[in-house]
C-alpha cells in the first residue's frame, strides 16, 4: 500500500493504541502475539496487525479499514476485525475495544466462572462501578464469525465480555479506558481466584446504594 497521510486526531489516536499495547504487554496482560486493539475514526477505523505484538507495536502500521471495511493503509487487519465492526455498529458511544488473553481472567473461565451471565460477583465497588455485568462467551475458535454476532448482540447492554479460553473483550469511549476497564476485570478475578473461601458479594442494599450515588450499572 500507498504512504498514507494521517490527520493529527488520526496520529494521536495511533499513539494512544501503541502506548496502550505497550502498557498492557510489559505488565503481563498479553504475551507474544496475543491480543488486538482497534478505535473507531470517523471515516473508518483503525486495528492492530494481525500476529502483531502489543508490546512493539509502530503507529505507521497500524492498519486502517475504511466504513465498507476495505484496507486503506497499515499491515494486515486483524483476523478479529469482523467482531470489533459488530460492536461499533451496535455501541454508537464506543471508541475503542481492547482485547487481551490475561491470565487471571483465562484461569477463571478454566477453573469455573461465576455464572454464565456475570463471569464475576460483585465482591468490590470498584469492579461495580467501572466493569459491571460481563457474561461468558461459550468457546469456539478464534475469529468464529458466530461468536463476532453473540457479542454484537450484547454490545449496547455491557462494556465488555470474557471468552472462554480466549480472555477479555472490552469496549469504551476510548482506548485507554477500554484498558482500564480490563485492568479493573483482571484485578477483580485475581482477588477471587486467591481467596478461600471466596468472599460474599456485596449485598443489596450496597449496590443500590452505589447505583444511587455513582449511577453503577448492576
Amino acid at each position: 500500500m500507498t504512504a498514507a497521510i494521517h490527520t493529527s486526531g488520526e496520529a494521536k489516536v495511533r499513539e494512544e493504541i501503541c502506548v496502550t499495547g505497550a502498557s498492557l504487554y510489559e505488565r503481563g496482560y498479553t504475551v507474544g502475539s496475543a491480543g488486538n486493539i482497534s478505535a473507531r475514526l470517523d471515516d473508518g477505523w483503525l486495528i492492530t496487525p494481525t500476529d502483531a505484538c502489543l508490546g512493539r507495536l509502530d503507529p505507521a502500521e497500524i492498519a486502517k479499514v475504511d466504513l465498507d471495511g476495505n484496507a486503506v493503509s497499515g499491515g494486515k487487519p486483524s483476523k478479529t476485525l469482523a467482531l470489533h465492526r459488530g460492536v461499533y455498529e451496535r455501541n454508537r458511544e464506543a471508541r475503542g475495544i481492547v482485547h487481551t488473553h490475561s491470565t487471571h481472567l483465562v484461569a477463571l473461565t478454566l477453573a469455573g466462572v461465576w455464572s454464565d451471565a456475570d463471569v464475576l460477583p460483585p465482591i468490590t465497588p470498584y469492579y461495580v462501578m467501572k466493569v459491571g455485568h460481563i457474561p461468558l462467551i461459550r468457546y469456539r475458535r478464534p475469529g468464529d464469525p458466530q461468536v463476532a454476532q453473540q457479542i454484537a448482540s450484547l454490545a449496547d447492554s455491557v462494556r465488555g465480555v470474557l471468552l472462554e479460553r480466549l480472555g477479555p473483550v472490552v469496549w469504551e469511549r476510548s482506548v485507554s479506558q477500554a484498558s482500564y476497564v480490563i485492568e479493573e476485570l483482571e484485578e477483580t478475578a485475581r482477588l477471587w481466584l486467591m481467596t478461600n473461601p471466596r468472599p460474599a458479594p456485596l449485598d443489596d442494599t450496597a449496590l443500590e446504594e452505589l447505583r444511587t450515588v455513582f449511577g453503577a450499572r448492576w
